[in-house]
């Protein structure tokens, strides 16, 4: 296509429609398009842009899909100080808080107490700059008085507007100020579970907030945008009407295309909070989004200033958090799952109870240590908790009520899955299933590790979908699945011809990742990614590697005995040699690409450790950043640790760092040392 007017007036169309798809799903949750669809639509956006580079426009649909490299995040300054609110978790301090306002509403002359409930969303506050209806800056709270710039990664979350749709008709008179939009970002429960899939599972997040907060500050936006989040609007500034209520305020921010919650409400009276709190206790649970409390402002706005805030928080608004919630239930039996591994860990049935929303009736109890810390029985009274996680969790035994039938937890004797008999290493607490080859559960592990994000990379290569091709027979090992054709694909349940040709379309991208991602793919037991990035810089192919001694692995760093043992019996195995050559056959990167260009020398000669979620890089960005800088990034402490770079909820390894006297650093002296 050639002319430009033709193409001006269907980009228009495309955009428009896109726009009207994009509000269906992120803020009336009623979607008429399947994601493919979509995908095709955003497609052709984008190839007519190509054609065309005059006609993109900085509020274009296709600016969401992210691309842009932040080394580092532009510090701002709020107009305004983003203050946190303060909060309880008692009814009796939520009404405290009522009653000394209306004194000080009182002394204003002021008898009418209307506040506005809000479902206080689980999320990272951040503040939305619009000048002329256009998104010109997003940045985070920060310290509250100023914030980092994430402008880059705003853009690609699709709830978000980059232009404001009834700004003109709204703010006619002010059209040439700025207009400030504050709220959440979050992830939905959905999208969440999606990514935590998608990882590996020693790299999983928490909780839907400890993603949403490490994905905005990812220095790849085009990453950002493949995290699928969300954004609530609670607070609007800036236009003719800044004596609007809170409750008003919020019907603007909907006509302006936002999504509020939709379950604000306005309440005359302490009875009317008490009924909102205590009727989202049970319903909140059903949401498709974690909510952990109830805000609540005062509605009429133009007391905001009089009232003032704190040092900290403001005088007219206060945030009431549910409690954890705790459930008591009975422990009717241990199952035990088979990992990649032939590891066997313990699951505990339970009787089915309701906690937060869903009835339970399984939790992981990790370990065999963590049995024993517990004192965990078969047919014990035991509590479960959900405070925030996803999955709940047994946190206590009630001994007072221990049973006369209960029972030691005993450890199987066979493998649950193959039958074959387990072995125990005298130094370890788990036991395992020698049945590598054999084991439908280990076979299934291992492809999953394999396809997995931070090894392969295979999009669409989901458990469903693994669990029918080792049923049937189709693939026994990763190798087997560069021989999988289009017609075998579409006869399986739910796959269909388009699923089956992105499944072959990801499975040809995988071919193009690194050497390192394929050693860590391997699944060698022990050889995490750390040690694998220390395996592919000392033996930069694969056949090498598979023909050094013991001797020779145990003196490359991160790696010692114990691992190179590991590396030497899996390259033993007549099965791995043929699962090798396939992955030879099907062209996979057996050798090291050439390195990448020193940046500088800042980390020469340091071993760091990461612990510990980071909020501005994922685990692999921030390893790449120090190895470009002449450091190496090792996956366990000792004394010869030379830095530990601390994230939130750090673990047992910064425990282990302290009590060593290894340096330990925030990721704020990190980046500064780039």
């Amino acid at each position: 296509m050639r002319d430009i007017t033709s193409a001006r007036e269907i980009i228009a169309h495309l955009r428009k429609e896109i726009e009207h798809h994009n509000s269906l799903y992120y803020i009336e949750a009623k979607p008429e398009l399947s994601d493919y669809d979509f995908d095709r639509l955003l497609e052709k956006l984008i190839t007519l842009e190509r054609q065309f580079p005059d006609l993109v426009t900085p509020d274009s649909p296709s600016q969401r899909v992210g691309g842009t490299i932040t080394r580092v995040f532009p510090t701002v300054q709020h107009r305004e100080p983003m203050l946190s609110l303060s909060n309880t978790y008692s009814f009796g301090d939520l009404e405290e808080f009522y009653n000394r306002l209306k004194k000080l509403l009182v002394l204003e002359g002021v008898h009418k107490q209307d506040m506005v409930a809000e479902l206080k969303f689980d999320g990272v506050a951040v503040s939305l700059l619009y000048r002329k209806g256009i998104l010109v800056r997003g940045a985070t709270r920060g310290d509250g008085f100023q914030g980092d710039d994430i402008t880059a990664n705003i853009k690609t979350i699709q709830a978000i507007p980059l232009r404001l749709p009834d700004f003109g008709n709204l703010f006619a008179e002010s059209e040439e100020s700025e207009i400030e939009v504050r709220g959440e970002v979050f992830m939905r429960k959905e999208d969440f579970e999606q990514l935590n899939e998608s990882r590996p599972e020693e790299d999983r997040f928490a909780n839907p907030r400890n993603a949403t907060a490490g994905s905005l500050k990812l220095q790849d936006s085009a990453e950002v945008a493949r995290r699928n989040m969300s954004f609530v609007a609670y607070f609007l500034k800036g236009y003719d009407e800044e004596d609007a209520s809170q409750f008003l305020r919020l019907r603007h921010l909907e006509k302006l295309g936002f999504y509020t919650g939709d379950n604000y409400r306005l309440c005359h009276e302490l009875q009317d909070i008490s009924r909102f709190i205590q009727e989202w206790d049970e319903k909140r649970w059903k949401l498709p989004y974690e909510t952990d409390g109830v805000v609540l402002k005062l509605n009429d706005a133009r007391l905001w200033e009089k009232l003032g805030a704190t040092s900290k928080s403001p005088r007219w608004a206060i945030a009431y958090k549910y409690p954890a919630q705790q459930a008591k239930t009975v422990l009717h039996d241990v199952v035990f799952q088979v990992g990649r591994l032939g590891t066997i860990t313990p699951v505990a049935q339970l009787e089915p109870v309701l906690l937060a929303g869903s009835t339970v009736s399984r939790s992981t109890l990790h370990n065999f240590d963590e049995i024993q810390r517990l004192g965990i029985m078969v047919h014990d009274r035991v509590i479960i908790e959900k405070s925030g996680e996803v999955i709940p969790k047994v946190i206590s035994v009630v001994f007072d009520e221990r049973p006369s039938d209960a029972e030691a937890v005993q450890v199987p004797s066979v493998c649950p899955e193959c039958g074959t008999p387990l072995e125990k290493p005298e130094s370890e607490v788990s036991s395992y299933c020698p049945n590598e080859d054999e084991c439908p559960a280990q076979i299934r592990g291992r492809l999953l590790h394999f396809a997995s994000r931070d090894a392969m990379d295979i999009k669409n290569l989901g458990k469903a979908l693994v669990d029918q091709l080792v049923n049937l027979k189709l693939v026994k090992d990763a190798g087997d699945l560069y021989l999988l054709q289009e017609p075998q694909l579409e006869r399986l349940k739910r796959m269909g011809r388009q699923s089956a040709q992105n499944l072959l379309r990801a499975l040809e991208e995988s071919r193009q990742k690194s050497y390192e991602r394929l050693l860590y793919a391997l699944g060698i037991r022990h050889v995490g990614r750390a040690t694998a990035r220390e395996l592919a810089s000392a033996y930069p192919s694969l056949s090498a590697l598979r023909q050094a001694s013991e001797v020779e692995l145990a003196t490359v760093p991160d790696i010692g005995p114990v691992v190179a043992k590991s590396i030497c019996d899996f390259f033993s195995k007549p099965s791995v040699s043929e699962f090798l050559e396939k992955l030879e056959t099907a062209g996979l990167p057996l050798n090291a690409s050439e390195r990448k260009e020193q940046v500088n020398r800042n980390f020469e000669g340091i071993t760091v450790l990461f612990t510990g979620g980071l909020d501005r890089y994922d685990r692999q960005k921030a390893s790449e950043l120090v190895i470009e800088r002449g450091g190496r990034v090792v996956g366990s402490v000792s004394k010869k640790t030379g830095m530990v770079v601390a994230g939130h909820d750090p673990g047992s390894k910064f425990d282990k760092a302290v009590k060593l006297g290894v340096r330990v650093v925030s990721e704020d002296e990190f980046e500064a040392m780039l």
